[in-house]
């Protein structure tokens, strides 16, 4: 009597996901942190989430490929998320940039950046194409094979999006072992990985879940910087793996927090709790505070997974 025996195969690689922040101070100049600004990284492409001032500079001292980036997001008009995007766009006309570069902003900001391009850009040697939204309405703003871009409706005083950059599910992986022992033909291969059960010529059916691994589980990532507490979203975000969320001021500022549409921490880890997420970072800081320790401890006290963002920290997603 043969007996086969196989083994499991188990696929630990997971793609590149992460994110590296490049800013996370608020609008009151600060010598210790740059305006808001980061970089999301999913399988290798670059993402640009909101560019205030200085955003260059972090750029070069995370070592981060200026010409890898090839679409910028901005949530809103306010100038500590937006003043550095016209310079960032001349430096790439500086550095030779011929691909284009997406834009992708509140509809209303093409009547600003329109004419400042025609002034001071207007040779550039690549396209600047703007996708205009509607920050108060949740859409699908970018997709590709492996991820999607949404917006999501924030509250602030002007009209105002996060972004939620979610992988699409890929195929399970084909166990060979068992797909060589039924004899499964290689053309049926990709339907099997998508789900499919394979039928063998006597009439036997073989389970899609024999003869395959289940695909890593999609990640997810939340950028939900200047809002104050905001329960609407909470659906929006729900189970992201990681948010990023405005946290400008301890509870003892609340007052403040309401008068501005901003979060405490308080606030944050609150909605962190509420959307059932795997991680919170903590930004968007008033200058007020030399330490920043503080917000985390408030933050921690309600959603121990809190970290506190700096610049040119990056946070890989699992």
């Amino acid at each position: 009597m043969l007996f086969f025996i196989f083994l499991p195969i188990f696929v630990c690689r997971m793609e590149k996901f992460s994110v590296t922040i490049l800013g996370c101070g608020s609008a009151t100049p600060s010598p210790k942190h740059y305006t808001s600004s980061q970089v999301v990284n999913v399988r290798d492409k670059l993402f640009m989430v909101d560019c205030g001032e200085g955003t260059q500079i972090q750029l070069r001292r995370s070592k981060v490929a200026f010409a890898r980036i090839n679409h910028i997001f901005i949530s809103h008009l306010h100038g500590d998320h937006c003043f550095g995007l016209l310079g960032m766009i001349s430096s790439f006309a500086l550095l030779g940039r011929t691909a284009p570069l997406f834009i992708h902003a509140p509809k209303e900001m093409w009547s600003i950046l329109g004419p400042e391009l025609d002034f001071y850009c207007r040779d550039l040697e690549f396209q600047v194409e703007f996708q205009g939204f509607d920050p108060d309405t949740a859409s699908i703003i970018y997709d590709d094979r492996s991820l999607t871009v949404s917006t999501i409706p924030l509250r602030h005083r002007i009209p105002c999006a996060g972004f939620l950059f979610k992988e699409k599910k890929t195929p399970d992986h084909l166990d060979r072992q068992w797909a060589d022992f039924y004899q499964v033909p290689m053309w049926d291969y990709n339907r099997i990985r998508n789900g499919g059960d394979f039928t063998m010529p006597d009439g036997t059916v073989i389970p899609h879940s024999r003869l395959t691994t289940p695909s890593p589980a999609p990640r997810s990532y939340a950028y939900c910087c200047d809002t104050a507490y905001n329960p609407a979203m909470i659906p929006l975000i729900s189970g992201a793996d990681v948010i990023y969320h405005d946290c400008t001021y301890a509870i003892g500022e609340a007052q403040n927090a309401a008068k501005h549409f901003h979060s405490t921490a308080s606030d944050a880890a609150n909605t962190a709790l509420e959307a059932g997420v795997g991680k919170l970072i903590l930004g968007h800081f008033s200058a007020r505070y030399n330490d920043e320790g503080i917000l985390l401890d408030e933050a921690r006290q309600i959603f121990p997974n809190s970290v506190l963002a700096k610049e040119n920290l990056e946070i890989d997603i699992h």
